[in-house]
């Protein structure tokens, strides 16, 4: 009775071991192919409509704008000719609800000069959406006056642009 038990037990390991050899065997979890990745990163395009509302904050120039480093190259031709000493160029920025971003779902995209600059910070872009729907501006082009500081001479080497808005600030409070 023993030796039946043992041999019942054995045989049930191996019919287990069996199931599990032929699983793993028959690779049952498929590779999924990843979509392709896109040519160049995206980036929006500013609509042809028109400016619904001009914001400012009396020229405090406190908000800044972010992920400008991929825009570097454009800010400093925006910055023009500026010497060892940092940019002050001053421009009028257009602020773009940009819906189609895939990474942030209330994304406001910044352009100066018509071209694209940076992005208000997620948190700040959801507190900027939300001005926009109570003044009645949602999804609409607004603008601000903005100013492109920077790229000064530091022991041999320019620093980077970066791009602050006439806006009040966009935190709560």
């Amino acid at each position: 009775m023993a030796t039946m038990k043992i041999l019942l037990s054995l045989l049930i390991i191996a019919i287990t071991a069996l199931v599990v050899y032929r699983i793993i065997k028959s690779n049952p979890a498929k590779k999924v192919a990843l979509p392709p990745l896109p040519a160049a990163p995206y980036t929006p395009v500013l609509p042809d409509t028109p400016v619904v509302h001009h914001w400012s904050d009396g020229g405090r120039l406190l908000v800044e704008v972010v992920n400008e480093s991929r825009y570097q190259p454009v800010l400093k031709e925006l910055a023009g000719d500026h010497g060892e000493a940092a940019a002050h160029a001053r421009y009028t920025a257009m602020l773009f609800p940009d819906d189609r971003n895939a990474y942030e779902d209330a994304a406001v995209a910044v352009f100066v000069g018509g071209r694209m600059v940076g992005y208000l910070d997620a948190k700040a872009a959801v507190i900027f959406r939300a001005r926009l729907k109570r003044d009645g501006f949602e999804g609409q082009l607004t603008s601000c006056d903005a100013e492109i500081r920077g790229g000064g001479l530091w022991q041999t080497a320019r620093l980077s642009y970066h791009v602050v808005l006439d806006l009040e600030p966009l935190e709560k409070r």
